[in-house]
């Protein structure tokens, strides 16, 4: 008896990047939402208030990277969402 053929699924389409890139007036941002899933505290450095683990909040990392940096996601940091949003 012939063996009968089996569907395989079909890979998985590549995830979208979430990031959203953002116009300020020191330059172009990536800035990628994060719902809280930290494990950690960070410093905003808008208010130099601590974010609490698990807290909302977004990262954001220049477009460009800085003359002395290897990358631009070395220069990421995390922000209140609302300190975000002041941002000029």
């Amino acid at each position: 008896m012939p063996r009968r053929r089996v569907a395989r699924p079909t890979a998985a389409p590549l995830r979208q990047s979430p990031d959203a890139r953002e116009r300020k007036a020191d330059g172009d941002w990536f800035v990628r939402p994060m719902r809280g899933s930290s494990t950690k505290d960070y410093r905003c450095p808008g208010c130099s208030q601590l974010i609490r683990r698990g807290l909302p909040h977004v990262v954001a990392w220049p477009v460009e990277k800085a003359l002395l940096s290897e990358a631009a996601i070395d220069e990421r940091r995390h922000w209140h969402t609302t300190c975000w949003a002041r941002k000029h």
